[in-house]
């Protein structure tokens, strides 16, 4: 079988675990969560980023620092994971769930500003793919309602909008380092700030609510709490798997770009009809998290899932919707979020992976085209 995903392992983790190891420091925010924080920077193009646990406490995090509170509204994507949403309604926030476009599984402003009320007090986007959404629009319809912008970057890492990395584009991005993402160890993720305001008190909360990374600094002769926070920070284990891939990130980005674009090119102008492929705004660049195939209904992809299956190839749909989850029917959406249903309904993931070879990824084209075929004989 053909796995839908393999965590990639560079060669070079060994060596910093050592590092680690040796520095006789293994709780967090040690050298090798500095390093790796120092290299997000540069990658991200942002002011400061804080190595977390997950994408998911990284959006904690974010939360707490927008000040959100009970009875406040925050936008968020239907189509997405559930931590975007559940972030803010731990804050006491009430989720509005936006829609997809026809074109992507993205948000757009078009999606977003017929939800925005007096309440609205965040908008969060999840750039689904790795693909950005169109921020420059969002950004500036945030800003004319005074509205923070949250992005769930979780698949984004390396992705560029306008030529601007996903990291710089708004105040708060989340990423993930989860093994399926381009780059990940194992369980982890990053918050990256690009409002300075903001880096004294995210460190706090990263510090459990006390001011102990300013007294490791020698800014203070004792640490105390001061805010509220939580354990957001990973061990030096973590980051310094972490700081392996990051090492090689060119190469895998490089190599993860090739192989997404072989199955474009490979499916273009092949495909019967009612089948689509990914569409690319020209002022993106992405990184590649995810090749899917939209099928012409739910039967069909289905079908299609099943197909590759029986051939050993691992195929996998994704969301659903949050607004028609358990949970998300609680509060208010879009009507229906259409886009996000279908999306949902027709959307194929296809195995992509670093070590994915040549000869397996041209055996999965072929055996998509096969079944594409012969769902709609």
């Amino acid at each position: 079988m053909i796995p839908f995903n393999k965590p990639y392992v560079t060669g070079l983790e060994q060596d910093y675990l050592e590092q680690a190891v040796r520095s006789g420091r293994l709780s967090g925010n040690g050298i090798m969560t500095r390093s790796v924080c120092n290299r997000l920077q540069n990658i991200t193009g942002a002011s400061n980023v804080l190595l977390t646990t997950s994408c998911s406490t990284a959006l904690d995090m974010a939360a707490i620092l927008s000040g959100v509170g009970h009875g406040d509204e925050v936008i968020v994507p239907s189509f997405t994971f559930p931590s975007t949403a559940n972030a803010f309604v731990q804050r006491g926030a009430v989720p509005v769930f936006a829609d997809s476009t026809d074109l992507h599984p993205n948000v757009s402003a078009d999606t977003i500003a017929h939800l925005i009320t007096e309440r609205t007090s965040v908008i969060v986007v999840t750039h689904y793919a790795g693909v950005p959404c169109s921020m420059d629009a969002i950004n500036r319809l945030a800003g004319q309602h005074n509205i923070l912008v949250v992005e769930d970057a979780a698949m984004a890492l390396g992705s560029t909008f306008n030529n601007k990395p996903v990291g710089s584009l708004s105040p708060l991005t989340a990423f993930s380092f989860h093994e399926t993402k381009v780059l990940g160890c194992g369980e982890g993720g990053a918050l990256a700030l690009q409002r300075s305001d903001l880096m004294s008190r995210a460190e706090i909360i990263w510090e459990k609510g006390t001011n102990r990374a300013a007294f490791q600094r020698g800014q203070s002769d004792h640490y105390e709490w001061v805010d509220i926070g939580s354990s957001f920070l990973p061990s030096e284990i973590q980051a310094a798997w972490l700081m392996a891939q990051l090492k090689e990130a060119e190469s895998i980005l490089n190599k993860r770009t090739e192989q997404w674009n072989r199955y474009y090119l490979s499916f273009q102008h092949v495909l019967p009809d009612g089948f689509a492929l990914p569409v690319i705004p020209e002022n993106v660049h992405h990184n590649g998290s995810i090749f899917y195939v939209q099928c012409p209904d739910k039967q069909v992809r289905n079908y299609l899932i099943s197909a590759l299956q029986r051939a050993g190839i691992m195929a996998v749909f994704h969301y659903l919707p949050l607004h028609s989850s358990k949970m998300g029917q609680k509060w208010r959406s879009d009507k229906t979020c259409n886009q996000a249903e279908k999306w949902s309904d027709t959307l194929v993931r296809l195995p992509l992976y670093h070590t994915l070879s040549v000869q397996d990824q041209q055996f999965i084209i072929d055996q998509v085209v096969l079944a594409c075929r012969h769902s709609v004989n």
